[in-house]
């Protein structure tokens, strides 16, 4: 995704919200994306059958075109022109670009698939200019040209489009990217959809052209002349067999989670910009992690995350986001209960232990034993 969305205030709901369920506030560290299914959502490994490797591998930016006011659009292909791993709507990919924020000394972004699945010689993403952000879109937008090469990692998919007879989209800003192909696999599954895309103007909102052939399906609702995004018009009341899938800025999940507080559980999927704060279920204490398959026992001191102690230890592990965001460090728990700091677990995942993402969770007790 993209370094920032519109400001907090933009994109909210109408003011007419039933009060009562509020989203926990964000600790801000945009780029990465957080995607929350509401349980009992599905299970979020990727569901493109192929296992990203964790190295990654080199693409050329083969065109450069712009999407919209302060969104540029990148088309990814092979240096040899080959095919490229499939993937499913939803999914994401890791670019890694020159920069010095990550360990391996570029600046890991994380951004939707934007383009068709079935188009297997390219990836298309969409990259939205933030000057508030931590210099990815900047670098993207200032520095990345046609010809260039670009490491990339994934695909991954932790926001699939879940099957129902009835799909509701919901889109703020450049949140469409994900939500695009969705859209368009619903139209060739034949199922009954609708999706409202709001805004700041209409000329900062990417691929309108591409919604032009879907006629009244789309609302499109830029913020300076429609307002505020109406979602109870929008939703209407409960129905059964209908999912609902939205993707935009905080204000307007939060929105969005408030208004689908009488639909079934399950019902929304959401994708995120930032991490939530979440509780810590235990002190931040030193304890011991054991790594199964490398036969050591760690220590992990207070103030220093499980990831960092097994890389210390020259373990090697997949990362990206280091926020508890991306997914990437998802490992499996074979013994002790895991003190889950991340925002992208569902609670039943949760309170079932079996993963966690040593980028961020700890332990509830003195040891873990983890399958590393």
């Amino acid at each position: 995704m993209n370094d920032r969305l519109p400001p907090a205030g933009a994109l909210l709901a109408p003011t007419d919200r039933t009060p009562g369920t509020t989203l926990p506030a964000a600790t801000h560290t945009p780029a990465e994306r957080v995607t929350t299914v509401s349980p009992p959502g599905p299970t979020r490994a990727a569901t493109t059958g192929v296992t990203p490797d964790p190295a990654g591998f080199v693409l050329t930016v083969a065109a450069r075109v712009p999407a919209s006011d302060g969104v540029v659009c990148l088309a990814l292909r092979r240096p040899d022109g080959g095919t490229l791993p499939p993937w499913t709507p939803g999914a994401h990919i890791d670019v890694v670009l020159d920069g010095g924020d990550s360990a391996d000394g570029g600046m890991i972004r994380q951004y939707s698939l934007c383009g068709r699945p079935e188009e297997r010689d390219v990836w298309r993403i969409a990259v939205l200019r933030e000057p508030r952000g931590r210099g990815g879109s900047a670098h993207v937008h200032d520095h990345l040209r046609e010809g260039d090469a670009v490491r990339v990692r994934g695909p991954r998919n932790n926001f699939p489009l879940r099957p129902a007879a009835r799909q509701l989209f919901v889109a703020g800003g450049i949140g469409i990217t994900p939500i695009l192909p969705m859209v368009e696999a619903a139209e060739a599954a034949g199922a009954d959809w609708r999706l409202l895309y709001g805004g700041r103007t209409r000329a900062s909102m990417a691929f309108l052209d591409r919604l032009v052939p879907y006629g009244d399906r789309v609302l499109i609702r830029p913020q300076d002349t429609h307002g505020l995004l109406d979602l109870a018009a929008f939703l209407g009341p409960p129905e059964p067999d209908t999912l609902v899938h939205a993707c935009g800025p905080e204000p307007l999940l939060e929105a969005l989670r408030e208004a689908c507080t009488d639909w079934p559980t399950g019902t929304l999927g959401v994708e995120r910009f930032a991490p939530v704060e979440t509780a810590a279920a235990g002190p931040d204490e030193a304890f011991e992690v054991e790594l199964a398959r490398s036969g050591l026992t760690l220590t992990v001191p207070p103030g220093r995350s499980v990831l960092e102690t097994v890389e210390e230890a020259g373990v090697p592990v997949g990362f990206s986001c280091r926020e508890g965001t991306c997914g990437t460090c998802e490992t499996d728990v074979l013994d002790g209960r895991p003190d889950h700091r991340d925002s992208l677990l569902t609670e039943e995942e949760r309170a079932a232990g079996a993963t966690m993402l040593i980028c961020v969770s700890r332990s509830c007790g003195p040891r873990l034993v983890l399958d590393l």
